[in-house]
Order: C-alpha cells, then sequence, then structure tokens
C-alpha cells in the first residue's frame, strides 16, 4: 500500500484517537494519508475545536483516565499537539468538508497551520478516494 485515504465523521476525545493513530502508523511507514473531516470534526481543525474535545456518551466521567492512559502509552494527549506530530511525518495532509464546515462555522482564516484547507466532498472523493490504494471511514 502507498496511499490511503481516511474519512472522519466523530469529534469525541477517545473516537478520533484511532483515526488519527492510524494515520500516524501509516505515515510512521512511509504511506500518504489524505484524511477528510466530515460532520463535527471539522472543529478539530481549528485549535479551539482540537483542544476542547472530550470524551462523550457513556464514557464522559472517565475523559481524564483516557488522557493519562495516552500519555502513559507514549503519545500526547493535546489533540492538536497529536496532529502536529501527525503532521510532521510529511506524509498527512489534512482537509475540511466543505459543507461541514458552513455547517459548524469554519472558515479558512480559523483552520490550524497543518491543515491544507477546505475542499468539498467530491473533489476528495475524486482526486484522493479514488486514487488511494485503502480506504477507513471512521
Amino acid at each position: 500500500m502507498k496511499t490511503m485515504t481516511i474519512i472522519v465523521r466523530d469529534d469525541s476525545y477517545d473516537k478520533i484517537l484511532t483515526p488519527l493513530a492510524f494515520a500516524y502508523l501509516q505515515a510512521s511507514e512511509g504511506i500518504q494519508v489524505d484524511m477528510l473531516f466530515v460532520n463535527w470534526s471539522v472543529r478539530v481543525l481549528t485549535e479551539e475545536g482540537a483542544r476542547n474535545l472530550r470524551v462523550q456518551g457513556e464514557y464522559a466521567d472517565q475523559d481524564q483516565w483516557v488522557r493519562d492512559q495516552v500519555e502513559k502509552a507514549g503519545i500526547p494527549s493535546d489533540i492538536y499537539m497529536l496532529m502536529q506530530a501527525i503532521k510532521e511525518t510529511g506524509c498527512v495532509n489534512f482537509y475540511g468538508c466543505s459543507l461541514a464546515a458552513a455547517v459548524f462555522g469554519v472558515d479558512e482564516n480559523s483552520l490550524i497551520p497543518e491543515a491544507e484547507g477546505i475542499v468539498g466532498a467530491s473533489w476528495f472523493l475524486n482526486e484522493k478516494a479514488d486514487r488511494a490504494d485503502y480506504n477507513q471511514t471512521f
């Protein structure tokens, strides 16, 4: 495998760890990874959104425990710092979905510097996903 795409739709702290870990692991092996953040997850491409993620639902009361476990595993528990580390591999691109950005109030000016920009879902599917060796959705 030389390329993969990951579509992320959830923005809870615990649910975003998996797609970010997949991206990091693959990028560490030299695989090009393009990620599209849709729905609520587009807010993760803003510094405020990345820093304000919380464990939600039935495990919400274990937010700090999860963060402590992530640190013990040797991974930055701060999602923005994790995204910076992933970007430093040179093999990962972060894109925000234009529809999600419009719905959830994210614009180009609010994006983290590590993000490539806001794109249409059709562009991502045609230019990235269709040409990738593997596609994953979270």
